[in-house]
């Protein structure tokens, strides 16, 4: 497998085997999308995701293990209430607004508990679209 410069790590310690679970979905071409709250990425890391639409990125899990390459399609913002359904439907394992508002309030459960995130109606989602890539 080629490794490519970009980097995007699906997983995390204590993460209940969920960074595997995403990461089995974009092999599986069922994930074609990922989102992270705007207000948790830093001024540099903004203005690096907004490039990486038409690049290839490798994806590694928890390990720092490489398993597998996409091209990102399309980089964009939609909020928590009202997310673009790009998002919803390619996060892979949900159809409804509100399974992936609550699938998204049970994956950042411990940045809302630890007050390092606050989720609303209004929060700014960074959402990337992707495709897997068969090297």
């Amino acid at each position: 497998m080629k490794i490519y410069e970009l980097k995007s790590t699906f997983g995390w310690e204590g993460d209940d085997g969920l960074g595997e679970q995403l990461i089995q979905q974009i092999l599986t071409g069922e994930k074609t999308a990922t989102c992270a709250p705007k207000s948790l990425y830093s001024k540099d890391e903004l203005s690096e995701v907004y490039q990486t639409a038409g690049q290839l990125v490798t994806v590694y899990d928890k390990h720092d293990k490489p398993r597998c390459n996409i091209k990102v399609t399309d980089v964009f913002e939609t909020t928590f209430g009202a997310p673009d359904m790009r998002l919803v439907k390619g996060e892979g394992n949900v159809e409804r607004i509100e399974e992936f508002q609550e699938d998204h309030r049970t994956a950042w459960a411990e940045l809302i508990q630890n007050g390092d995130l606050e989720l609303n109606e209004d929060t700014v989602l960074i959402t990337e679209l992707f495709e897997l890539v068969k090297d």
